[in-house]
């Protein structure tokens, strides 16, 4: 039995038909990308997006000619009927699968038991990198956050369940992600106190404080310092005082600050 077509999107622009890539024009491509982003356009919001800077005569003549320059296939990758077109309901889209599981992981109902086994679709990489305009800009934010909400909730799912190793790596591929959300810096320090490496914690508390600071000029929430414990007061310290000294003091722990991350982070 014939495989069924394939669109990647993520990663970067792959078609593959009957277990080959084939390689669509440039137009050819923008067309695909769209349509399996979509599902489903009006011809006039296909020409309008892909070629908004000619006439709409100019812009539908373009869409015929990118529709009929894709590569064949059975049933076609793109139907057509009056004004409006469709994807091909067997084309396999890797964009759907992500959605599919970041929203199953936020919903409370993904397999946590199974996450982040290659090739898990939260591990993938961004849409169509390189590409600039602005649908796809939008699309491409859009996933960013759902992934990053999944991993957000996959991460203190795992925690409850006592897993804090698989915890940590989702937290670290939301952390990589965007090295400046708090949110997956919390879920790291949650899974090292679930592990009882308190040390781990506050090594890693103290490397965002920093880098927060460097960065943004602001302090980590009230909600993150509150997750770790304070330090036995002895006669000379109130309680309470010792952790905020180490928590606050001008080397919070005597931690060096990561260098300046760019989009990756490392304590």
């Amino acid at each position: 039995m014939a495989s069924p077509p394939r669109l990647r999107l993520l990663g970067g622009f792959r078609l593959e038909l009957a277990g080959e890539t084939v390689e669509p024009c440039r137009n050819g491509q923008r067309l695909l990308a769209f349509m399996g982003l979509r599902r489903r356009a009006t011809r006039t919001v296909l020409a309008g997006t892909l070629w908004p800077e000619v006439t709409e005569e100019h812009a539908r003549g373009s869409l015929r000619t990118a529709l009929w320059k894709l590569p064949r296939a059975k049933p076609p990758l793109i139907a057509c009927r009056g004004d409006s077109l469709q994807i091909a309901p067997d084309l396999l889209v890797d964009v759907h699968l992500l959605t599919r599981t970041a929203l199953a992981v936020v919903r409370g109902c993904g397999p946590a038991h199974d996450a982040l086994s290659p090739p898990d679709p939260l591990l993938g990489d961004d849409l169509l990198p390189g590409w600039d305009e602005e649908w796809v800009l939008v699309e491409r934010e859009r996933l960013r956050q759902l992934r990053l909400h999944a991993l957000d909730t996959l991460a203190e799912a795992l925690i409850r369940q006592d897993r804090p190793a698989l915890a940590l790596e989702a937290a670290w591929v939301s952390v990589r992600a965007e090295p400046l959300r708090e949110s997956a810096h919390r879920a790291v320090v949650s899974a090292h106190l679930a592990e009882g490496n308190l040390s781990e914690a506050i090594r890693h508390y103290c490397a965002f404080r920093r880098l927060l600071h460097e960065e943004l000029g602001v302090e980590p929430s009230p909600r993150f310092t509150g997750m770790l414990p304070e330090r036995l007061p002895t006669r000379h310290t109130a309680p309470g005082a010792a952790r905020d000294a180490f928590l606050t003091g001008p080397s919070c722990g005597g931690v060096d600050p990561p260098p300046r991350p760019g989009r990756s982070w490392t304590p």
